[in-house]
Order: structure tokens, then sequence, then C-alpha cells
């Protein structure tokens, strides 16, 4: 899209006849609310962390699950791109319920059926190992020290029952890193969740890779993308078992624009695909996602401009709206202000998180008329 400083904010249209109708859930990057609007772009409810909040989703029960944001409590750093202090659960009123704290924790985390957490956290690679790792560049006088990326699934008292270091997996050569990318990390691993069956659905993007790792034995089932995507993020499993994917395309040959991919694993053939029209009018150069909904519309985040919009199976746009919330200027935007998001959830009005709670817009009458809406 277009970043003309005069582009109108919140809701720019709507055919609710062709919408799943909902909830939409976006934290934009740098600050520490979320927000839940509802179709006509009016917030209904907000929520609260001092730490920051870099992302956060909604479990079953009404509690907000997120990361934080980039520094841990007491103000000291954490680890670069996409980093937190913690993975933290909040209440409907913005109580701590849980948190895990690590100051390596980045990215994506996912809550699983048996009560505990998958976080996804930096590690640094075993002495040799960085050496052999392909691509990429190395600015003067930097480390060579090289980060790889560890997934960690932890219990409610933050045991540790399970863990899969990425580089046991990958192979140095094979596995290279993109040559416009620095050598700081091998993989960047910018998504983690899981199949029904428990398997790991995983991104990596200096590597161009998307995939899906069997749990039992750590080892990739499928392994996909180089030479077809860009630093890509969000892939997601479907009820129909293919994966849905958010296609950045800051690398690829040619002129820079993103796509929304669906992809069967079993083939590796691309079954869906949606991209701007003209193409590079739709262009994200990172974060970013795209989830499908009930309904088959597909929910799509162009993170770096703020831009959430639905898009039906012919590709039709039926909702569309630009964050109006301004923060701090974030990765990317190289300007003073930035109303990006990592990405963006919709709920339907049945969805057990919103039984029995207040989502009258007017409670928020004054954050309405500050943004505009």
């Amino acid at each position: 899209m277009g970043w003309s400083s005069h582009h109108p904010v919140g809701l720019i249209y709507s055919a609710p006849q062709h919408s799943y109708r909902g909830y939409t859930l976006f934290t934009p990057n740098g600050g520490s609310h979320t927000y839940l609007i509802d179709m006509n772009g009016r917030i209904c409810h907000r929520w609260t962390f001092p730490d920051g909040i870099g992302y956060s989703y909604l479990l079953p029960a009404g509690n907000l699950l997120l990361r934080t944001g980039g520094a841990r409590a007491g103000g000291q750093p954490v680890m670069p791109g996409a980093g937190a202090g913690a993975v933290v659960e909040l209440d409907w009123d913005s109580n701590l319920v849980w948190e895990y704290r690590d100051p390596m924790l980045h990215h994506d985390f996912e809550r699983l059926p048996n009560g505990n957490t998958l976080v996804l956290l930096f590690e640094p690679l075993p002495e040799g190992l960085a050496s052999r790792v392909k691509g990429g560049f190395r600015g003067e006088g930097e480390s060579e020290q090289m980060l790889g990326d560890l997934v960690r699934e932890v219990t409610p008292t933050g045991e540790t029952v399970y863990s899969w270091p990425s580089w046991k997996h990958l192979d140095p050569e094979e596995d290279a890193i993109c040559f416009l990318e620095g050598r700081a990390e091998w993989t960047h691993q910018n998504a983690l969740s899981a199949t029904p069956s428990g398997d790991l659905v995983i991104s990596f993007r200096q590597t161009d890779t998307v995939g899906i790792v069997d749990r039992a034995t750590g080892d990739f089932g499928w392994k996909w993308g180089r030479g077809v995507i860009s630093h890509q993020h969000n892939p997601t499993y479907l009820d129909n078992g293919n994966v849905l994917l958010f296609d950045n395309g800051p690398h690829r040959p040619g002129f820079s624009h993103s796509r929304v991919l669906e992809v069967n694993p079993e083939t590796s053939e691309i079954v869906w695909e949606y991209q701007g029209d003209p193409a590079i009018s739709f262009y994200s150069y990172h974060i970013s996602g795209a989830e499908r909904l009930p309904n088959g519309n597909t929910l799509i985040c162009e993170g770096a401009p703020g831009r959430v919009f639905e898009v039906t199976p012919g590709k039709e746009i039926v909702w569309e709206y630009i964050n109006p919330i301004f923060g701090p200027s974030t990765r990317g935007t190289g300007g003073t202000r930035s109303n990006s998001m990592f990405r963006a959830h919709r709920y339907g009005p049945e969805h057990p998180a919103l039984q029995g709670k207040d989502l009258d817009p007017a409670r928020h009458a004054n954050l309405n008329r500050l943004y505009g809406v």
C-alpha cells in the first residue's frame, strides 16, 4: 500500500454480507497495550502490561497470552529480533495470571492442550559450528558468535519437559543464510506452533524455510521454501492439512512484493495465492501474518504499514482497517513514528474467550474519540 501521510486510518472499507463477523485483536509495536475492535473499527476492550506487549492472542478462557516488549522488568535489555523478557498470561482485567521469564525469549509461543506452553529462545551455537554455516555477511568488528533457535516446552511451574535445538537438524551448507542478511543468527525463527498431532510448525526467515518437524525424532517431515519464498512469516497448519503463510518477499529476484500462500505439504504445491493488484501495492518487509477464518475467508496482517484486511477465497477484499495508533519507529520503518503490528487475529462472537464479556464500545468512548472512530 502507499505511505501517504494523508491516507485514512481506522476502518476504511467493509462489506458485511461477505465478512466473517467478529472482533479483531492486534497489538501496536512498541507499546504496552493490546486492543480488541469490532467490525466498525471501534475499540471494545484494551489490555495493558507495564513491560510492554510485543504480540498476543486470546486463550479459550478469555485470558491474553503475550510476549513482553523489548525490555525486562527493571529495564534490562533483551536479545534483538522481536526479543522478549517474558511470556505472560493476563486475565480480562490485565491482572497477571502466569509468567515465564528468560532474556533469550523471542517472537512466538503457543499454549498446548495439556496446559504446557511452547516457547522460542535464542541459544549460542556450539563452538565450531558457526564458522561452517554458509552465507550471510558480518559487519566490521562484529563478534564471530552466532545464535541458533531453541524450542522449549515448559509446564505451568516453569519446568522444561521438551526441547528442540534446531541446529542439530540442519546442514551448514544446505541451510545457508541469505547473502543479504547478517550472520548474528543462523535461522531467525519467527514462528512456532503445533499441529493437532503435536508436531512443530516452524519458519526460518534467514534461510527462506518453513517446515513441519516430527516431535518424536526432531527431524523434518516437510521442509520447503528455498528459491520460492523470501523471508516469510507465520506458517499455520489448516484443518485440511495445508499450510498457510505470509511470504514477505524483500529479497526475491525482481521487484519486492508480498504474497499469502496456501501450500500442500504432501506435494509442496501452492494451491491458493493472494497478492496485490498491482502486485507492488501489497508489501511488508518484515513481521506480518495470515489466518484462515471459519467462513473460508483469510485475515491478512500487512504488518509494517499497520494494515489488516479480509479477503474471500476469490481474493475480493471485504474488510480493511489501518491501525490509527502510532508509536515509536520500529525496524524497517526508518521514520519517527510507526503503526506497525506483528500479527492480528479475528474471533467470532461465539468464541469461548468472549462469552459473558462486556464488549460495549461506549466503555471506551474516550479512546475511540482519540483515534477518530
